[in-house]
């Protein structure tokens, strides 16, 4: 049985007459007759009943004809389904994203674009650190993500450039030697200084500490957080000094204050990285938002 016995039976069912049927269905009576008749042999039961003037649908072909009907209309929702997962239309897109870099900019702005363009498509955000997004995309358990990118991409990663991120000095609000204009890194020598986690990004740990030395600074690091977030937790109860995201401006913790840094330059690449081969459709939405900004 094909597909094509199931259009010519609901066709002649429709009309109850070959003729018509085979008008609708551009096909000549006697293919249409010829195929309904191999129907019934498929089936082994009389879908019409032979009239001397015309045709009419026996029983069987009654409950057939429902049965049939429900049939080709979930075969054509299914046809649309899929033509529009394969437009990107609808389906899932699952985005990775450093949570800082989320509060203000190009990615809250991109989240909000893709939801314009493709509002059924279901947005799964994960915000976490570079080296886990990398990780995730290679593996296939992101589609793509928003990352710091220091160290070369692995060859099967792609990347479209954002625009960069500077750095910022973050001190408690209850620090008295505060002060009220950018700083320099040599004056804070002596100071407590509150770090990440060099294995939560090695290349930026190192580029950071590399840095502040070229400037007359070697931290003194009393601490370290797993994250901005516990560096900045720290910061707040007055342990002691960090260098973080600019970003956080645009969401201070309440006992912290940032001041610019004026002989620390430097830049935090924003860059979007996803599989070369593209298998979510809904990945070019997102990547059209990007490239249209």
């Amino acid at each position: 049985m094909e597909l094509r016995h199931l259009r010519y039976f609901l066709a002649v069912a429709s009309h109850q007459n070959v003729r018509a049927a085979s008008e609708e269905l551009h096909v000549s009576q006697p293919a249409v007759s010829r195929q309904i008749q191999d129907l019934e042999d498929e089936l082994g039961i009389q879908l019409f009943e032979r009239l001397p003037r015309g045709i009419r649908l026996s029983r069987a072909g009654e409950a057939f004809r429902e049965d049939i009907s429900r049939v080709m209309a979930a075969l054509g929702v299914a046809c649309e389904r899929a033509q529009r997962v394969s437009r990107g239309e609808i389906g899932e897109l699952r985005i990775g994203y450093v949570e800082v870099a989320g509060w203000e900019g190009i990615v809250p702005d991109t989240f909000h674009a893709f939801r314009e363009s493709a509002p059924e498509v279901r947005l799964e955000l994960t915000p976490t650190g570079t080296p886990d997004q990398l990780a995730m995309i290679r593996a296939g358990m992101l589609d793509g993500g928003f990352i710091y990118q220091f160290d070369p991409l692995p060859p099967n990663l792609a990347a479209l450039h954002l625009g960069e991120h500077g750095v910022l000095l973050a001190m408690p609000s209850r620090w008295a030697q505060r002060p009220d204009r950018p700083v320099k890194l040599n004056d804070l020598t002596g100071e407590r200084f509150i770090f990440f986690h060099r294995n939560a990004y090695p290349a930026y740990y190192d580029l950071l500490l590399t840095a502040c030395a070229l400037s007359g600074l070697v931290p003194h690091i009393v601490q370290e957080g797993q994250n901005e977030a516990a560096v900045l937790s720290l910061v707040s109860a007055g342990i002691g000094l960090a260098i973080v995201n600019d970003r956080n401006r645009y969401r201070p913790p309440a006992q912290v204050e940032f001041r610019e840094i004026e002989d620390l330059n430097i830049r935090l690449p924003l860059r979007f990285v996803y599989r070369h081969e593209r298998t979510n459709p809904a990945l070019q939405n997102m990547l059209a938002c990007l490239e249209n900004r």
